[in-house]
C-alpha cells in the first residue's frame, strides 16, 4: 500500500498546465533574481541604453512580483492535491506535511546560503499555517483569501508609516562580504542578507506573507473546484477572468501612477501596489491557460512542462549559477554589466534548463532535489532511475 503512495505520478495523472505555469513563473524568478545583481554593490555608472530601458519596463510590468505570487497559487494547489492523496492512502496528512515542511526549511537554509532572496523558507512557514485550512471548503478558502487581499493596502500603508527600516542601510552592513573571494564569506553574507532583508524587514515579514498566504488559499480553492484539472469546462470563466484582471491591471496601474505623481494623501493610508501585481499576474496566468486549451504554442508549452516538473531543482540551480556568474567566487561580474546582460543571462540559463530537464526526466523519475526531498519526507529510499518497460 505504502509503495503506491510514493510512486511518481505518471504523465497522464499530472495536471500539465500546472507544470507549465510553474515553469513560466521560474522564468520570472530567474529574471527578477538576476537583475537584482544589477542594483546591488558599489555604484557603477552605465551608459544610456534603450534596450535596457525597454527590458526594465518589461520586467516591471510582466515579471516583478508576478512570479512569486503565481508560484504561491500553485503551492496552494499542490498542497490540496498532496493532502488529498495522503489522506486517501491512510496516512496522517498533518504529520506528513509538517515533516515535509521541516525538510523544506532545511533546503531553504541551503538555498539562502547562495541567494539572499530565498522564498522556500516562506513557503515552508506558510505551508504550516495552511494546515489550518486543509479541510476547508473552496468557498471558505476563497473568501478568506479575498479578505486578506482587501486589507493588504491598509497594512502596507500602516507599516510604511510606523517602520523606518532601511534596506540599503542594512545591506551596507554585509557589503564587504559580498566582494569576498571566500565561499564561507559568501554563505555568511547571503544568510545574513536573508535575515536582514526579509525576516526582520516589516514590509516583507508581514505584507509579503499576507499576500503569499492569500495566493495559496486561492490555489487551494482552485484545486477544490478542479479548476486546473477541468480547464475546458471553465473556458467561459477563464476568458472572463482574463479580461477582468487585464482591465483591473490597467486601471489600477493608471490610478496608482496618478496618485504617486500627485503625492495624494490617500497613499498614507492606502497603498494598493499589490492589487496591481495580482491583477497583472491573474491576467497572465489566465492568458496562458486560455492559450493552452486553445491548442496554441504547443511546442513552447511542451518544453515548459518538463521544466515545471523540476521546479525546486531548477530554482536552486538558478541561484547557484548566479553566485558563480556574479560574485568573486566565480566570474565576479557583480553590477558592472548593462541591465540587458542580466536579463539575457537569466533567459539563457532558463532555456538551458528546459533541455536539461527534458533529458533528465527521460532517464529519471524525479529531479535530483525533488528526489532528495521526497525521500526525506517519506523516510524511505526511492529509486530515481526509470525502469524501461519491456514490450511483449
Amino acid at each position: 500500500m505504502e509503495s503506491a503512495i510514493i510512486q511518481p505520478l505518471k504523465s497522464k495523472e499530472r495536471t500539465i498546465i500546472v507544470d507549465i505555469l510553474r515553469a513560466w513563473a521560474l522564468l520570472g524568478v530567474a529574471i527578477g533574481n538576476y537583475v537584482d545583481y544589477f542594483s546591488v554593490g558599489k555604484p557603477v555608472k552605465h551608459a544610456p541604453d534603450k534596450i535596457s530601458d525597454i527590458l526594465t519596463l518589461v520586467n516591471q510590468y510582466f515579471f516583478a512580483a508576478k512570479s512569486w505570487t503565481l508560484l504561491s497559487i500553485l503551492f496552494g494547489y499542490g498542497f490540496a492535491v498532496l493532502m488529498n492523496n495522503i489522506a486517501q492512502k491512510g496516512k496522517n496528512p498533518i504529520l506528513f506535511f509538517s515533516k515535509r515542511m521541516f525538510w523544506l526549511f532545511v533546503l531553504a537554509f541551503i538555498n539562502s546560503a547562495f541567494w539572499f532572496g530565498d522564498i522556500l523558507k516562506d513557503y515552508a512557514f506558510l505551508g504550516l499555517v495552511l494546515l489550518l485550512f486543509y479541510q476547508a471548503s473552496a468557498k471558505t478558502a476563497f473568501r478568506t483569501s479575498i479578505l486578506l487581499l482587501l486589507i493588504v493596502p491598509f497594512v502596507s500603508a500602516w507599516l510604511t508609516a510606523v517602520s523606518h527600516y532601511d534596506n540599503n542601510k542594512e545591506m551596507a552592513k554585509i557589503l564587504p562580504l559580498y566582494y569576498s573571494h571566500n565561499w564561507m564569506d559568501v554563505f555568511v553574507m547571503n544568510l545574513r542578507g536573508t535575515y536582514l532583508l526579509e525576516m526582520v524587514n516589516p514590509q516583507y515579514a508581514i505584507t509579503v506573507h499576507i499576500v503569499m498566504f492569500a495566493c495559496m488559499l486561492l490555489g487551494f480553492a482552485a484545486q477544490r473546484i478542479g479548476f486546473f484539472d477541468r480547464l475546458p469546462e471553465f473556458k467561459k470563466q477563464l476568458k472572463r477572468l482574463f479580461w477582468i484582471s487585464l482591465a483591473g491591471a490597467i486601471i489600477f496601474n493608471m490610478l496608482l501612477k496618478v496618485a504617486v505623481s500627485h503625492e495624494l494623501k490617500l497613499l498614507k493610508f492606502f497603498r494598493p501596489g499589490y492589487w496591481v501585481v495580482l491583477s497583472t499576474m491573474l491576467s497572465i496566468m489566465s492568458g496562458i491557460c486560455w492559450l493552452y486549451i486553445s491548442g496554441k504554442l504547443k511546442g513552447f508549452f511542451y518544453g515548459l512542462q518538463f521544466m515545471g516538473k523540476m521546479t525546486l531543482t531548477n530554482y536552486m540551480v538558478q541561484n547557484v549559477m548566479a553566485t558563480f556568474l556574479f560574485l568573486n567566487v566565480g566570474f565576479g561580474w557583480f553590477n558592472t554589466k548593462p541591465y540587458w546582460f542580466y536579463v539575457l543571462a537569466a533567459v539563457l540559463v532558463f532555456v538551458a534548463q528546459i533541455f536539461i530537464s527534458k533529458w533528465w526526466l527521460n532517464h529519471y523519475n524525479y529531479g535530483p532535489v525533488e528526489w532528495i526531498w521526497r525521500q526525506l519526507s517519506y523516510g524511505k529510499r526511492l529509486p530515481i532511475k526509470k525502469v524501461k518497460e519491456i514490450k511483449a
